[in-house]
């Protein structure tokens, strides 16, 4: 959900200077705490002061670089957008320019009211039998999952698509069906018997009443009531977020016939008329028990119930185009209730995230001519080089690994397709109509638009090129279906990468990102994909266990965290990222000293190079996190707390040696507790 404030004028922006932002260039020693001794609490003594002395703004429910860089990035990608409204017409910087200007027009937005949504609320009002209702839940499939990389498991969509490579057939494309339904972040969320939960689940049927009758619905809290239980129902037969991440239970192939018999009580062959998969004779499963179990609930629930339900999830999928009761009933629950977080963000945060996921490349291809170097782009590449090398020296030195494997694992490394920046090829956005004062309008059409593009995937050839995020994300990717990874070029800038600093913070900082992006190959799931991206378990018996050991010993070592009194790290389901965390720091440090091997560096601020490199790595961990957020993100998130990932630098040998870590320390463990992996 898209949160925000109202804005004073539509179209105005001003760009004041992002919290925390630094023109420095190497750490910030003024951020840490030499008053901690590193082997107690590494994250305090590279953050601590910045810890004690910022302020996370009041509309964001975290802060840290990651939130810095963003922030950054936002304004510079709206600026960009205010300046495409001038564009040529036809073209698709102006679709930018237009889409962002018409979501800045909030008068106008008000003046529309809910007009814009009346015929979508008359077809939900006019279902009357089982097969209408599966013709317009076919109608909302949308392709906004992506079960691999832990992104919107749950969804307000009955049903998730997410057409990717095939599992075991890596010549051509699947389709997969997941689990959906639900508007809050995790089924736990419905179903865990605690206090805590039991305040957010009636804070949420508040919410889902006030959005009725801001709609005019009369006797919204019993219709509440009957749409909540409705997803707790659904919350009931759903996998837990664990399960739904082990690509060994997902790996399942129905046919269409074998949808009627295994999911009974939707109208299988109405939905997938509807959603435009008719000729669609095969599908991925991800999570078998629970598209049974929903297609059950669809014949048993009350018509009624699931005509409120729909309405409901119209009206909040369309918050951001809709007045601004609306917008502001949104942020109160999911911003203030469930994130923490104490104010709205202004409107253009909004318009330029909404813009962003309707014309995501066409706002990249602008992001990249203005803000991306050519010369950052060799250099990444140097040092993906560099990275990718020492991996496949430590898997050369790997004692417990057989010949056999070893030859498979540096097989898939060589094949390894690594994007820097941008992709190969633009997305192409002429065949998407955007009108100019028609908010609602621009977002489903352009949501519509997206899901053909993804449906027309399954009509052609495999691309080895494709990339899942837009140049101006800042964040990366591994795509194991496709063995590659994408680092986007928004994400090439200080603090993670910066050329005007010594290479051993780079390396600790962008260095370790990249290699947690390649390592990604080799984690808990990534491994059991071959170098051409098939579900394939090519591993000897005895190293697939040697494997598994010792990522059962991280995943006890990340349970022992406990954040909150209540709520601990969850190591099983953070294990794919503390395995990517471990690998890609210790290939990091190995391709710091490949790449200035011969050449002593000379000590900063009394500062080795080891200790520059540990520093920096520590230094991007950096978070402050709101408790709402914080709770959410154990439940629901596939990484750790950002101040237990710093604390991966306790499972290398090199650390110790850096800052003299010794028995005692509260981090310390003995040499043959310390987990290694790759």
């Amino acid at each position: 959900m898209w949160l925000l404030a109202p804005a004073t004028r539509a179209g105005m922006l001003a760009a004041p200077a992002v919290p925390g932002a630094t023109e420095s260039h190497g750490l910030d020693l003024a951020g840490m705490d030499p008053s901690v001794k590193p082997g107690d609490d590494f994250f305090a003594y590279a953050n601590g002061r910045w810890i004690a002395n910022t302020e996370i703004p009041a509309d964001r429910s975290s802060w840290g670089p990651l939130a810095s860089l963003r922030e950054l990035t936002s304004r510079r990608t709206a600026e960009l957008m205010q300046q495409a409204a001038s564009a040529r017409p036809g073209t698709d910087a102006r679709k930018v320019g237009d889409y962002y200007a018409t979501l800045m027009d909030e008068n106008a937005i008000e003046r529309q009211g809910l007009r814009s949504l009346e015929p979508q609320l008359a077809r939900i009002a006019a279902i009357r039998d089982a097969r209408a209702l599966a013709s317009f839940l076919g109608s909302t499939l949308r392709a906004d999952v992506d079960p691999l990389n832990n992104t919107n498991f749950h969804t307000g969509n009955l049903f998730g698509l997410w057409v990717a490579k095939s599992l075991n057939d890596p010549s051509r494309y699947e389709a997969f069906l997941l689990q959906g339904g639900l508007e809050l972040p995790d089924r736990d969320y419905y179903l865990a018997d605690s206090p805590a939960m039991a305040a957010i689940r009636d804070a949420y049927k508040a919410h889902i009443a006030k959005v009725l009758a801001l709609a005019g619905v009369s006797g919204a809290q019993p219709r509440a009531e009957g749409i909540f239980e409705l997803e707790r129902r659904i919350a009931g037969v759903h996998w837990s977020r664990v399960d739904s991440e082990d690509v060994q239970k997902a790996n399942n192939l129905w046919t269409r016939s074998d949808f009627g018999v295994r999911a009974p009580g939707l109208s299988w062959s109405a939905y997938f008329a509807s959603a435009g998969l008719e000729q669609q004779n095969e599908f991925g499963v991800w999570q078998p028990s629970a598209i049974t179990g929903i297609a059950a609930l669809v014949a048993s629930q009350p018509l009624e119930t699931w005509r409120e339900y729909l309405r409901f999830h119209v009206l909040e999928q369309a918050a951001s185009s809709l007045p601004r009761a609306f917008v502001s009933e949104q942020f109160a629950f999911y911003g203030r209730t469930l994130a923490g977080t104490l104010q709205p963000p202004e409107r253009w945060k909004m318009a330029d995230a909404e813009t962003n996921a309707a014309l995501g490349q066409a706002v990249g291809r602008l992001y990249v001519e203005r803000y991306f170097h050519a010369d950052d782009k060799a250099r990444i590449a140097a040092m993906v080089r560099d990275l990718i090398a020492a991996f496949a020296e430590r898997i050369d030195h790997l004692e417990w690994m057989t010949p056999a494997t070893r030859e498979r694992a540096k097989a898939k490394l060589a094949t390894l397709r690594v994007g820097v920046g941008y992709p190969d090829r633009w997305s192409d956005y002429s065949a998407l109509k955007i009108s100019p004062g028609d908010a609602l309008g621009n977002q489903q059409r352009a949501q519509l638009f997206a899901y053909q593009r993804t449906l027309a995937k399954l009509r052609r050839a495999v691309d080895p090129g494709e990339w899942a995020m837009t140049p101006q994300t800042v964040n990366a990717v591994n795509l194991p279906v496709m063995n590659a990874v994408n680092f986007p070029a928004a994400f090439l800038q200080p603090p993670y990468f910066d050329p005007q600093r010594p290479l051993a913070m780079d390396y600790g900082a962008i260095g370790a990102i990249i290699g947690h992006e390649i390592s990604h190959s080799f984690d808990d799931q990534g491994a059991r994909f071959d170098a051409e991206g098939r579900f394939d378990n090519w591993w000897k018996t005895q190293d697939l266990a040697h494997f598994h050991a010792a990522a059962a010993r991280l995943a006890r070592q990340f349970d022992a965290y406990r954040p909150v009194p209540d709520l601990g790290v969850n190591g099983e389901q953070t294990l794919s990222e503390n395995i990517a965390d471990l690998a890609g720091l210790a290939m990091a440090y190995d391709a710091l000293h490949r790449a200035t091997s011969g050449s002593a560096a000379a000590a900063i601020d009394g500062l080795t190079p080891d200790q520059q490199f540990f520093i920096s790595f520590g230094q991007t961990r950096r978070q402050k996190i709101r408790l709402p957020a914080l709770r959410n993100q154990l439940i629901s998130d596939g990484h750790a707390p950002e101040e237990y990932r710093a604390d991966t630098v306790r499972n290398l040998d090199a650390w110790y040696a850096a800052f003299d870590v010794r028995p005692g320390g509260r981090l310390y463990l003995a040499p043959e507790e310390r987990v290694r992996i790759w």
